[in-house]
């Protein structure tokens, strides 16, 4: 009997971006105890929650959004703060569009909380009405859009997101979900994984390499804020030489279109 195909969760990753002088983003490495891609060097992220499609963040974002495209910026900013304690928020008395970013001083008050909103011991929501704060997701720049195979046990419709990392804060990974966080240059972040320095899964990788066309944080923001995001649902298939594949679409704009389905199968299976 066929098993019937699960239907994605609504995900969000974030690519967290800084010049230091070159661009880098920012890397955290999974827990190996976590059951999807143990170990592996990831952007910060995770799965919506139900209280990230509150009504009550209408009064409490920057951003005209709503429906989904809200709800998976809202998840994106939560997942980067409880797995780097970075925070892209305003204060309420300069909240708007465009507006300065709050700095070190406001993320080192939430942190003590991170581990408490992530384990839903604490609200979100309380947390940022509680410290005057708004989320800034106006900030957050569309990248890409993955849906995972069908043939994944557990699969993802995950939205990415490009964001300037405010001045002054500092990444610190949770030592729950992550055992390490790192700003490393996209480029030396495909070496890690060519070489067999780090693991990274194949929509992690097909991001950095499309990450790494830009050479700085204000030039990849500006190319791809107008930038087409083409949804990528990889089908299994066969290479050129009948071996079997994973299939990307061309039009996405990723570095290449096929992966070896053998590539993929220790995080099928997890």
């Amino acid at each position: 009997m066929t098993k019937p195909v699960p239907d994605p969760l609504l995900s969000s990753t974030i690519l967290l971006l800084r010049d230091e002088p070159g661009l880098q983003v920012l890397m955290v490495k999974r827990h190996y105890q976590i059951d999807f891609a143990a170990g592996a060097l990831v952007f910060p992220g995770g799965k919506a929650n139900e209280e990230d499609t509150s009504d009550d963040w209408a009064d409490l974002t920057d951003g005209d959004y709503a429906g989904a495209e809200r709800v998976a910026r809202i998840a994106a900013i939560r997942e980067a703060y409880e797995e780097s304690g970075i925070i892209l928020a305003r204060g309420q008395s300069g909240r708007g569009e465009g507006k300065p970013l709050v700095g070190a001083d406001v993320a080192e008050r939430l942190s003590p909380h991170r581990s408490a909103v992530d384990k839903r011991e604490k609200s979100f929501i309380e947390l940022v009405r509680d410290n005057e704060i708004v989320l800034a997701l106006d900030t957050l720049v569309h990248f890409g859009h993955w849906i995972t195979p069908t043939m994944m046990p557990k699969r993802f419709d995950t939205h990415f997101y490009l964001a300037p990392t405010p001045p002054d804060q500092l990444a610190e990974h949770d030592g729950r979900e992550t055992t390490d966080a790192i700003w490393v240059e996209p480029s030396r972040a495909l070496d890690m994984a060519a070489n067999g320095e780090a693991t990274v899964i194949f929509p992690t990788r097909m991001n950095l390499g499309k990450l790494a066309e830009s050479e700085a944080c204000a030039a990849a923001i500006e190319r791809f804020t107008g930038e087409a995001v083409v949804t990528v649902l990889p089908v299994v298939g066969e290479d050129d030489l009948g071996n079997p594949c994973l299939h990307i679409p061309a039009e996405a704009g990723y570095m290449q279109t096929t992966e070896p389905l053998e590539a993929v199968a220790n995080v099928a299976k997890r």
